[in-house]
């Protein structure tokens, strides 16, 4: 039996409305959720880090005030998703404690996975939790979430928080067992795909709608947060996840489907910031520095002559060097002023004048593309 997980150290696990919480009843599923506890600490024993992105606040806070299960106003959600959070992180603590593993709320909404100072202080909280042994639990705020603010699913939210933090793979657990030619509900004769190569037009023509009251979400929003996930160089598993034990199920060779990433995640990030991001600000370095970008090191401060523009940490920016070319561009780790307070000062300067603790390198190599001509060199 092959292990499915095997590959990964990071994960990002999403779990549905329809999983975690009783359509007859309105509560959590006490036994799967206990269950599903079991496997995360198995995989947290193993050194694997862990992120959970759990649906079910809304869904639970139907039955806590009493609402009906379907159509509910705007507001009615908002109440319900706050009753519900509380409820759904309780449970969540209490089946991870049982363990000895400590959980960490956080709520999400568009704008921090979106603007980029927030992305980064939200990646931040996730991988200082993980760092420290915890194991964050995500949903959206749909307390405070507007119909036209809001990712209204959270597949393709746990694809963006699996990019955020540079998961190794996305795992989706839901009421079906991965992707088939046809939705397998209208179609008897749909076959079970095992593996899908790049999202083409024909993979998205087979998703279908959503398959319960409970979920805001189908194949379609799936294969939607494949294309998020796997471009930026996140593999990504769809599984059955209302047996017990749906994660220890992968690991024995259940049925899923395994969408693979695009390239490695170095190669998607640095793509992602050679195409896709506005240049923020400029800056100049001496000969030497320009030299050590070539050579793959990271740019320092010590090395910078002049700053253009107005950025703050995370901002794209181009790097030129003594004749004005660009060499590289890349994500800058201080704020303007920060950077034209160190700009030519030595590592044990910038840290007296920034503090200790403070970013040696004004733009790390990981976050950088160095160009050569007119390609970019990824190494």
């Amino acid at each position: 039996m092959s292990n499915a997980l095997a590959p990964y150290r990071r994960l990002t696990v999403k779990i549905g409305s329809a999983t975690i919480v009783d359509g007859a009843t309105g509560r959590v599923r006490t036994e799967w959720l206990a269950a599903l506890a079991e496997d995360l600490a198995a995989l947290h024993k193993q050194g694997v880090s862990v992120v959970v992105v759990s649906s079910g606040a809304i869904a639970l806070g139907r039955g806590l005030l009493g609402l009906s299960a379907v159509n509910l106003t705007l507001e009615q959600q908002q109440a319900a998703a706050s009753a519900g959070q509380i409820a759904l992180s309780q449970a969540w603590a209490a089946s991870l404690g049982r363990h000895g593993i400590v959980t960490g709320q956080i709520l999400i909404t568009p704008n921090i996975t979106e603007e980029r100072r927030y992305f980064l202080n939200a990646r931040t909280t996730i991988t200082t939790l993980l760092g420290l042994g915890a194991i964050p639990i995500i949903n959206e705020n749909d307390s405070v979430a507007t119909q036209e603010i809001r990712y209204g699913d959270n597949d393709r939210l746990s694809a963006r928080v699996a990019t955020m933090i540079e998961a190794d793979c996305l795992i989706l657990l839901s009421d079906i067992d991965g992707l088939y030619t046809a939705p397998p509900a209208r179609d008897p004769e749909a076959r079970h795909i095992p593996f899908v190569p790049a999202i083409t037009g024909e993979i998205e023509d087979m998703a279908g709608g959503a398959a319960s009251h409970l979920s805001r979400g189908g194949m379609t929003t799936k294969i939607e947060a494949g294309k998020i996930a796997t471009q930026a160089g996140t593999a990504m598993i769809i599984a059955k996840g209302t047996p017990l034990h749906p994660l220890k199920a992968l690991t024995e060779g259940g049925l899923h489907t395994l969408f693979a990433a695009a390239g490695s995640r170095a190669q998607a990030r640095k793509r992602w910031i050679m195409g896709t991001l506005d240049l923020a600000g400029q800056i100049y370095v001496d000969a030497g520095a320009a030299k050590a970008l070539l050579d793959g090191r990271s740019l320092l401060p010590i090395g910078v002559t002049r700053v253009k523009g107005e950025f703050v940490r995370g901002d794209a920016v181009a790097i030129l060097d003594p004749d004005g070319r660009e060499i590289a561009r890349g994500l800058v780790g201080l704020d303007r002023e920060e950077a034209d307070l160190v700009k030519g000062k030595n590592s044990k300067r910038t840290a007296e004048l920034l503090g200790l603790g403070a970013r040696s390198e004004l733009v790390h190599r990981d976050n950088m593309v160095v160009l050569m001509g007119l390609e970019a060199k990824t190494a």
